[in-house]
């Protein structure tokens, strides 16, 4: 059965005017934070418009498998990209964070 109400943390935009979103929430934080090491939760959650605790959540689940790594310094956190590790695709097992960072406009990794 297909919904058409309203997420509190989208506004009032219907799901399906928002469109398909071809990656994750995963994936695109892991992409803005490649694009800014030290990007706020709060940018992050903006920018992907979820809510602040389910961006820490993203951002929690990408540290636990090794994709990230956090350093604090201050009241910030200074992420770094862990490029060499499996984008885990189904079909090709030797495809690398740092070729799905190779869509960025700029080299990151």
């Amino acid at each position: 059965m297909l919904t058409t109400g309203t997420s509190p943390h989208q506004g009032d935009t219907p799901r399906e005017q928002r469109g398909f979103a071809f990656l994750t929430n995963h994936a695109k934080a892991l992409l803005l934070i490649a694009q800014d090491p030290q990007i706020r939760i709060r940018d992050i959650a903006r920018l992907l418009e979820i809510t602040e605790r389910a961006t820490q959540n993203v951002v929690s689940d990408l540290d636990r498998a090794g994709y990230i790594d956090r350093e604090r310094v201050g009241r910030r956190n200074n992420y770094s990209v862990s490029a060499h590790l499996p984008l885990g695709l189904p079909t090709q097992r030797d495809v690398d964070i740092r070729s799905f960072l190779a869509i960025l406009p700029e080299a990151v990794a």
